[in-house]
């Protein structure tokens, strides 16, 4: 089956292919389909996923699977939240930047001994534009923030993101393993689990 996946995020297109491949889905980057990027006007992950969703089924009239997923930390009262990728754009137009916004990040949590933070994923799965029972799935990965960086796989706030139970960031973890405990990698075998019992 082909899917066309609502992203333009090479980091999260890499993670999709890997988790994804094993069930011979081919995924389709919707840059590939010329489908331009959707407005992401919600204040919540699961509406924002589903807009998106339609939009790239909607031009490209392929089932889609879209993600909406960022960063929350308690001490920020849930912020950056929805806001993750383009958490220091001070202007429109304005690149997305993830040193700006790690650096934003750590200056924001100056003071605060408070350092819980979980990152979220909310997946969701369309047959088309106007599927009336899209597939929803959620994940969450629980950790802290670290003033410092550490690591050099992933991508985004990955290398602040820190696993207590592991002594690493998330950055320090391979790939495989990265895909195993993440809250993309939770929320996609939830997602697969509903597909396989829709059938």
């Amino acid at each position: 089956m082909k899917l066309v996946v609502a992203s333009n995020n090479p980091g999260k297109l890499r993670e999709f292919g890997a988790l994804l491949a094993p069930l011979g889905w081919e995924t389709i980057a919707q840059k590939e389909l010329g489908v331009p990027e959707c407005a992401e006007p919600h204040h919540t992950f699961v509406e924002n996923a589903l807009e998106k969703a339609r939009h790239a089924a909607r031009c490209t009239g392929l089932p889609a699977l879209a993600d909406d997923s960022g960063l929350c930390v308690n001490a920020l009262g849930g912020a950056p939240g929805v806001y993750s990728a383009h958490y220091a754009q001070s202007a429109a137009g304005e690149a997305k930047s993830d040193a700006r916004n790690n650096q934003k990040l750590i200056a924001d949590l100056a003071g605060h001994t408070d350092r819980r933070a979980h990152f979220v994923c909310v997946l969701v799965f369309v047959r088309h534009a106007d599927d009336p029972q899209p597939i929803i799935a959620e994940g969450e990965w629980h950790g802290e923030i670290v003033d410092q960086a550490r690591g050099h796989e992933g991508f985004g706030y990955d290398p602040y993101f820190f696993l207590p139970e592991l002594g690493l960031t998330s950055s320090e973890l391979d790939a495989a393993e990265k895909n195993r405990r993440s809250h993309r990698g939770q929320a996609l075998a939830r997602l697969v689990k509903r597909l396989q019992a829709r059938r």
